[in-house]
């Protein structure tokens, strides 16, 4: 083009103005296409010399919203921006994520682009860019929901005004509150804020506070702040109270007739110690054609439970029992969840019961699914059905002993069979903390894993695919839909086995799925890496890949179970879609072939559970963490062996296996050499040395600080427990340091169960 004088620059922009008009004019004629850069410029004629500055213009055109730049970097007609509704995640550093509801990629949103909302908001994005190879970015437009009404923070006193800091560092800004709004709050103290004004991008929320936590050292203000902080209620509404109370105890001789009457059936719990709530029990009996025939027996809570009665709306409302580490906080009321539900020992119970007929091998030939009524002759903690089986403990009958071991047989073997058709078994260890009187931990262990586990877990297991399995059947030979909510699991994304495959093969254990990914597949590559010095390193990281497990009605199986029908049926007085299967199992039981009226249609059901299962395990595992937390600030300068467990650039984290209590050792404090991260392998390569720090190798670490106020641990490295170099084959990818703030995170492996 002509260039350097008035005149060339007017003939320039002429050009540009008429070639923008000849795009536009094409584009707008082909609505419902989109054209790579260079097919459109063959379609206008566009000679090579000008072909630079023609798709620079496509670009220039893109951002001013005069045509769209779809994915691909394919070009149309402007549609609009596209928006996307989902849920905001925040990073400490500022920046966040929207996470979609539907398919599609996160959402990256700058601090400047989020208006003002706030951590787990529900937000509509507008589309805005998404530069190549990245995520597409884009602006908060409108907020659908807040994630929060109240939030946990430290109160400070200020001039006019007085301030609170969030705990959640995810929620980067401080809420102003009046002296006349301060609630008795003294500096220093955790308080429970509720949200007045959400305020804008440049106005701060304002608040109220509502309740004085106490001081941060009081031995019970830790559990109380997660509590709050993940919005965990601690009471019921009156009304759900009024309800529950007047709920009738006794069960009927008509409610008796009608039902499966399994009372004379050997028939008992297992649960832990310190259990309240036993919605399980179980039963085995050998047939005599050899086969045997497990009962798997649940609380009906929905005989008790009335669709849309305030019961039923709170505890949707709650989705789930939460187990934090002092206390429970119940689905339903007591009344229900411990008394009238709860299959206690020596008392007569209704019960929805699946009666299994099981071959010796562990084939299952048939199933019976019935209302009933039981009575549970035993109470059995899982130490005592372990020492049962043990042959160490005496004093029961012979014939309670004898099913315990059948059942322990049986549970073997249903688990080799489930292990052959690529069932993973991603069992991680459970941390085991003692309080005292008041709360304070006195100790730290890992929970026993003992068989008696494996039993109840292999027949619940049995008991929500079964039932599953007879839906599905039903909808097969009826040729009906029938509605039904799943526990789904689905198999890894792309980008996350691309990553996974990457690993392992720089590893040295090249794994090779083909054209599909199976679960079968997966389990016989887990299996060869068992027993090498590899194994830990790789099961976590194959357990850090998958998907996270849901609830929906559509059925796409359960890929770490390797069950292609799957329920949860099993635990309806802490897990409401348990509760909401229940009730269409006795519609479609009756004949009827749609489901019985309930709080919320089932896809809501499905969605609100799923939310507030995830809101539960955060829950509960930052009331872990409080505790361990607590447990080491009196243990600075002590040393343990740790393993580590999370590679980043700014250092990794490491784990002590006896207590479960992780911690970072920052990069920085690596003053031997300068430490690059291997993205690839997951490892810390020093440029000189060559020395690594791989997930998964042995460590000595020596606590060196505790910020009780971000449930953070720094450790310092003492020596490396198994030390390697590189052999040089593969460079590290340098990662950039940004500034970050407070408390970091690594990945949280996914519930896949």
């Amino acid at each position: 083009m002509i260039r350097g004088t008035k005149k060339g620059y007017l003939l320039m922009m002429n050009r540009r103005k008429n070639l923008e008009k000849k795009i536009l004019a094409f584009l707008n004629g082909s609505p419902n296409q989109s054209f790579k850069a260079r097919e459109l410029a063959r379609k206008l004629d566009i000679p090579e010399p000008e072909y630079r500055d023609f798709r620079d213009l496509l670009g220039s055109l893109a951002e001013e919203d005069k045509i769209t730049r779809h994915k691909g970097n394919r070009y149309g007609k402007f549609q609009g921006r596209e928006r996307v509704e989902g849920i905001l995640h925040v990073k400490t550093q500022g920046y966040g994520f929207v996470i979609r509801e539907e398919e599609g990629e996160d959402v990256f949103v700058s601090q400047r682009n989020m208006g003002s909302a706030l951590h787990h908001d529900r937000v509509e994005v507008e589309l805005w860019a998404q530069p190549v190879g990245k995520l597409p970015e884009g602006r908060v437009v409108r907020i659908v929901s807040r994630g929060r009404e109240n939030l946990v923070g430290v109160f400070q006193e200020g001039g006019a005004y007085h301030y609170v800091i969030p705990d959640n560092l995810k929620i980067t800004r401080d809420i102003y509150v009046s002296e006349a709004d301060r609630g008795g709050a003294g500096p220093g103290q955790k308080v429970v804020v509720e949200i007045l004004d959400w305020g804008d991008a440049a106005r701060m929320p304002e608040g109220r506070v509502t309740t004085v936590l106490g001081y941060a050292d009081d031995p019970d203000v830790d559990v109380l702040s997660v509590m709050h902080g993940f919005g965990l209620p601690d009471r019921f509404p009156k009304a759900v109270e009024r309800e529950a109370a007047a709920v009738p105890g006794g069960i009927t001789d008509s409610e008796t007739a009608r039902r499966l009457d399994l009372r004379k059936l050997l028939t008992f719990t297992i649960d832990p110690d310190d259990a309240k709530d036993f919605d399980d029990a179980v039963s085995l009996e050998i047939l005599p054609n050899g086969n045997r025939r497990l009962g798997v027996h649940i609380a009906d809570v929905s005989h008790y439970v009335v669709p849309g009665s305030a019961m039923d709306t709170e505890a949707l409302r709650r989705g789930t029992s939460v187990y934090l580490v002092d206390r429970v906080v119940p689905m339903l009321p007591e009344r229900l969840s411990n008394e009238l539900c709860s299959l206690r020992p020596e008392t007569d119970r209704l019960a929805f019961s699946v009666l299994i007929e099981i071959t010796p091998e562990g084939e299952v030939l048939g199933e019976e699914i019935r209302e009933s009524l039981i009575h549970s002759h035993f109470r059995l903690s899982y130490t005592r059905a372990q020492a049962l089986i043990d042959g160490k403990e005496s004093g029961f009958p012979e014939e309670l002993v004898r099913t315990l071991r059948d059942m322990q047989a049986l549970s073997q073997i249903l688990f080799g069979r489930w292990r052959a058709a690529g069932h993973i078994d991603f069992d991680a260890p459970e941390p085991k903390i003692v309080l005292d009187a008041k709360g304070r931990p006195l100790e730290l262990t890992v929970r026993e894993r003992l068989e008696s586990h494996r039993l109840v877990e292999a027949f619940m297991l049995l008991a929500n695919q079964t039932v599953a399995e007879s839906v599905h059947r039903l909808r097969r030979e009826s040729g009906r839909k029938y509605p039904f909510v799943y526990r789904v699991h689905e198999k890894p994304s792309g980008k996350k086995l691309d990553q996974f495959l990457r690993f392992v093969g720089a590893m040295g254990h090249p794994f090779d799925p083909g054209k599909k990914l199976t679960p079968a597949k997966l389990q016989r590559f887990l299996e060869g890496v068992r027993d090498t010095r590899h194994e830990t390193v790789i099961r976590e990281t194959a357990l850090r890949s998958m998907m996270k497990a849901q609830y929906t009605t559509a059925n796409v199986g359960h890929f770490g179970l390797a069950f292609k029908q799957y329920t949860h049926f099993t635990s309806p007085i802490r897990r409401y879609p348990d509760l909401a299967v229940h009730r269409l199992l006795k519609a479609y039981g009756s004949g009827k072939p749609e489901p019985p009226k309930m709080a919320a249609p089932l896809s809501g059901i499905c969605k609100t559970a799923t939310e507030r299962e995830i809101n539960a395990a955060e829950a509960e595992r930052e009331s872990i963490r409080a505790k361990q937390i607590a447990y080491m600030s009196g243990r600075i300068g002590e040393e343990y062996d740790a393993v580590i467990s999370g590679v980043t650039g700014f250092g990794f984290f490491a784990e002590i296996p006896e207590i479960l209590v992780e911690g970072l050792v920052k990069v920085e404090d690596l003053r031997d050499d300068y430490y690059l991260f291997d993205e690839t392998r997951l490892r810390l390569v020093g440029q000189r040395t060559r020395r690594i720090f791989q997930l998964g190798d042995p460590v000595r670490v020596r606590v060196t600080r505790v910020l009780k106020d971000l449930r953070k641990v720094d450790f310092g490295l003492v020596e490396a427990l198994n030390e390697r170099t590189d052999d040089r084959n593969s460079a590290p990818v340098r990662k950039k340091r940004g500034k970050r703030r407070g408390k970091q995170k690594k990945t949280v492996p996914p519930n896949p169960a």
